[in-house]
């Protein structure tokens, strides 16, 4: 019988030492989550476990940013499955992070934290399940930084996934993904209250850096269609942004919205948080280590569904199809329509619900990974 925290509950499990992809040592590490449903079946075998991951800023209270997928008769019925969301690795939701205390007590981690990549928050993540008495999930589901998470999750440990969902996400960072990031690392770290990255606890944190990045982040998860339908080139209202000289307090409203965008990131989500999980984005690689790319890809054993947005300026639509078309076992293939773009995800209810609904089903028809091992003879059963 498992003990898990009481449904939604925010919990942490100490996990111990981890040791990064690069070397460095991160110790006391401690992963934050929260479930909704009652786990059912065997953790060591099938069950109805479905682990979902979150995007770069999000947290592990999935039932608030997924909230039409995930409670009782939505398509992740907490009916029928036990739902659990961790928080990543360098978040500052209650796993480790560059905010969380050093070991020791001599202040928080601050510049001390090391650099982690995607593969660093899945082994966190296996280890967390691992301390819970869990080795087997029936799936993983998760888009953009999640969704890298969960595509991770199918190389690094295809025993104990029997099914994957992935979303809004590639096989590796591209170049430009890269550059429009590392742009709102630079935001960050060259304001001037970073301090080196160790600004906790002083009274001033890079808030301007913060906000400046947000503001260039949101222009990747938004469609052009939508900003420009919703604003155009509009004046703020009581504001006039054509006078003779600029101002800054005379805006287009569309600047007006990208500030008030980059204040509330700045009220709730930590800024070395931030810059630790983007440098982890530009590191993404499936390919790194597995003989490149298609070859790894090529290798998963894992059924997958891959989900992409039709207007995604952050990760295009020829990257889910690049998956989708080098994948060793692909479960199924799925577009979303929406002038949303990148966010569509989690902004386009009634098509994620179809989504969702069609992978819980397509979960019951196709034999799982651990069944297709069993088959060719990799397990003694």
């Amino acid at each position: 019988m498992l003990t898990l925290a009481p449904e939604g509950q925010l919990a942490t499990v100490d996990i111990g030492t981890l040791r990064t992809e690069a070397g460095a040592q991160i110790d006391e590490v401690q992963i934050a989550y929260r479930r909704w449903g009652e786990p059912a079946g065997d953790p060591n075998g099938t069950n109805n476990i479905l682990l979902v991951e979150h995007a770069l800023t999000g947290d592990p209270d999935a039932s608030d940013w997924w909230c039409e997928a995930i409670g009782p008769g939505k398509a992740l019925d907490t009916n029928e499955w036990c739902v659990i969301c961790t928080n990543a690795l360098g978040s500052c939701y209650g796993s480790t992070g560059p905010a969380s205390p050093y070991p020791g007590g001599t202040g928080v981690w601050g510049s001390r934290f090391p650099a982690v990549s995607i593969r660093d928050m899945v082994l966190a993540e296996h280890r967390f399940l691992e301390a819970l008495g869990i080795s087997r999930v029936h799936a993983i589901l998760g888009g953009s930084m999640g969704g890298a998470r969960a595509l991770e999750w199918t190389l690094l440990y295809p025993e104990q996934v029997d099914y994957a969902l992935v979303i809004a996400v590639s096989a590796r960072a591209s170049a430009w993904q890269i550059g429009i990031q590392t742009a709102q690392i630079t935001s960050i770290t060259q304001d001037p209250h970073w301090q080196g990255g160790n600004y906790h606890g002083t009274g001033s944190a890079p808030d301007a850096g913060l906000a400046a990045a947000r503001r260039l982040a949101h222009l990747t998860y938004r469609g052009e269609l939508e900003i420009d339908e919703r604003f155009g080139t509009s004046a703020q209202p009581g504001e006039n942004p054509l006078g003779a000289y600029r101002e800054d307090g005379e805006r287009f409203a569309v600047q007006s919205y990208l500030e008030h965008q980059g204040r509330k990131l700045t009220e709730r989500f930590d800024a070395a948080s931030y810059v630790t999980l983007t440098e982890a984005l530009n590191r993404h690689d499936v390919g790194r280590g597995r003989g490149g790319l298609n070859k790894a890809l090529a290798s998963s054993t894992v059924p997958t569904m891959i989900v992409g947005v039709d207007t995604d300026i952050l990760y295009p639509y020829h990257q889910q199809e690049h998956l989708s078309r080098n994948l060793g076992n692909l479960l199924a293939m799925s577009k979303l329509s929406s002038p949303v773009g990148h966010d569509a995800f989690l902004v386009e209810a009634r098509q994620m619900d179809r989504v969702l609904r069609n992978f819980i089903a397509l979960t019951r028809e196709a034999p799982s990974a651990h069944d297709i091992a069993a088959a060719r003879g990799d397990y003694d059963i």
